[in-house]
């Protein structure tokens, strides 16, 4: 917590101060009492007697009087908030190995379901993109907050050849740092790779874009699909068919993610596959930001103030 007048805080002396004077002033009441009157008589005198309760409401006023004292100071505390703008950039891998069918029905459906899935989770003022590669990137669809048609730009992906990663990711942290929010800012971004792990081809390397984004703060995180059972059919010179082993490979995507301190997330079932957006939504949904807690601290005086008054009021309305 910070403040943004340090010097009220001096003025937190005089608490313990009047605390220390109150004490030394009910001891001379009490000494000042036992010269007229013998201690031993104060029950046949006094019917009741308030005990602790009596010193409750001076107790409760000096709270008051501190929490007064810090709320002029202007304290300033960093919380979390839901975020109001960001940008996340979906980049889906359409090479061939996507079409393998080990994630019912296929890797490349599986994306699309779980892109799908995010747009429906994340907050209605994020605007969503989605990049594609194969053997290059593209940008199928640019930055919007229209959720129907990041669904109508899913449906349009096809199966490609190559896999250029490192392009894709490239492309994705450029298109984010375009945007402006209301104010003229950059938003935040975030972009999330959906792939089976391979990286072939390309200008960028991985590696490369990695740098590219941790240089622009902008954490990349990765979803690997697909299992070691994962297959696809190829057609060869001379009409031969043969059956190609596509499992995945996360070692590209996990050196990606951990360069730029996004997260990996290696899941084979649809249904683990939610779980995962609905969290990394959350996260995306949160942003620091520091608030003022003046009125926390003078609201919560107040409400210390009435509440002594209200005591002192209802024991002590009349003598015992």
């Amino acid at each position: 917590m910070s403040f943004a007048s340090p010097g009220v805080l001096i003025a937190l002396v005089a608490v313990p101060l009047l605390a220390a004077l109150y004490v030394a002033r009910e001891r001379r009441r009490d000494r000042a009492a036992a010269v007229f009157v013998n201690p031993a008589l104060l029950p046949n005198i006094v019917d009741r007697n308030p005990g602790v309760r009596r010193h409750l409401p001076v107790a409760i006023l000096l709270v008051a009087l501190a929490a007064l004292i810090v709320g002029v100071a202007r304290p300033h505390a960093t919380v979390s908030v839901k975020r109001e703008d960001a940008t996340v950039v979906v980049v889906v891998d359409v090479s061939r190995s996507m079409e393998a069918k080990d994630v019912p029905p296929s890797r490349l459906d599986a994306a699309r379901a779980a892109a799908a899935r995010l747009a429906a989770e994340v907050p209605p003022r994020f605007r969503l993109a989605l990049v594609s590669f194969g053997s290059r990137a593209a940008v199928t669809l640019p930055p919007t907050a229209d959720r129907q048609l990041f669904r109508q730009a899913l449906a349009t992906l096809r199966p490609g050849q190559g896999t250029a990663l490192g392009d894709a990711v490239s492309l994705a942290v450029r298109i984010g740092r375009r945007e402006r929010d209301a104010d003229g800012h950059i938003p935040p971004e975030s972009v999330l790779v959906i792939s089976d792990g391979a990286a072939q081809g390309g200008v960028v390397t991985p590696g490369k874009a990695a740098e590219r984004a941790r240089a622009a703060h902008v954490p990349v995180s990765a979803i690997v699909l697909g299992t070691p059972e994962g297959v696809v059919q190829a057609t060869l010179q001379g009409k031969y068919h043969v059956t190609i082993q596509v499992p995945p490979n996360p070692a590209t995507l996990r050196s990606l993610t951990r360069e730029t301190g996004g997260e990996l997330y290696t899941v084979p079932t649809d249904a683990r596959l939610r779980d995962v957006y609905t969290r990394l939504a959350s996260h995306l949904g949160r942003q620091k930001t520091t608030r003022e807690l003046s009125d926390v601290f003078g609201g919560g005086a107040i409400a210390l103030l009435l509440l002594g008054g209200t005591l002192s009021t209802l024991w002590f309305r009349r003598l015992p």
